[in-house]
């Protein structure tokens, strides 16, 4: 809309200057006028102080409120790019211990002894409320249940607690993040993979779940065979 547009508002007669209601009515019906004029921000005075002393400046508060959001969106952006690239890593990994399991004549010793080094991490454990293989570590009944509730076949946890020597023995100490995996009832009694690392970063938090599941049902296949 021209800008001469304005003086068609209703002006106040000491002044011919627009009333302040004609001005804010003026804005109301046409909110991009300002926007299309950025040269008037260079003149116009933003509100210092309103309503004494509780709300102050009310531009810097938007403008801070919006640089707020935009650290947040960038800090989640950046989160959600280190995840999948992260995620993307632990796939990579998940694969060659799959190879791995699939050439095997020894599923427990491949599990313990190669996949710590295939998924880059310090301990790799086959443990079963009911064991029946050399290797294969007991549990005490329910424990399964108790970590890996119905419905979910995997677990990252950034701090290992409570059972964290049980599940990880003597390399306990040096486990700062755990996987906890189902292994698919391949003897009938609740199995469970345990994976422990001292770099978080080999056991992503987010974007690992699915493909922690998947290995799991590998494990139980290759236990199978």
């Amino acid at each position: 809309m021209p800008l001469s547009e304005a003086s068609l508002l209703p002006v106040l007669p000491e002044t011919g200057q627009p009333t302040a209601q004609a001005v804010a009515e003026f804005l109301l019906l046409h909110p991009d006028f300002l926007a299309e004029r950025p040269e008037l921000y260079r003149v116009l005075e933003p509100p210092k102080r309103v309503h004494g002393e509780r709300l102050a400046d009310h531009m810097a508060a938007m403008l801070s409120a919006e640089r707020r959001r935009a650290r947040s969106l960038e800090a989640e952006i950046d989160a959600a790019v280190t995840a999948g690239r992260a995620g993307h890593g632990l796939t990579i990994r998940v694969r060659l211990a799959v190879l791995a399991l699939m050439r095997t004549n020894d599923v427990v010793d491949t599990v313990t002894q190669e996949l710590p080094a295939l998924l880059g991490i310090e301990t790799c454990t086959l443990m079963s409320e009911k064991p029946d293989r050399r290797g294969i570590l007991p549990l005490p009944r329910g424990t399964v249940s108790r970590l890996l509730p119905p419905g979910r076949d995997a677990v990252v946890r950034a701090t290992p607690a409570g059972e964290a020597e049980l599940l990880h023995q003597e390399a306990a100490a040096l486990v700062c993040r755990d996987a906890l995996v189902r292994v698919p009832f391949w003897t009938g009694h609740p199995t469970l993979l345990t994976l422990g690392a001292r770099d978080a970063a080999a056991l992503p938090a987010r974007q690992a779940l699915a493909t922690l599941a998947f290995l799991g049902r590998a494990v139980a296949a290759a236990l199978s065979r």
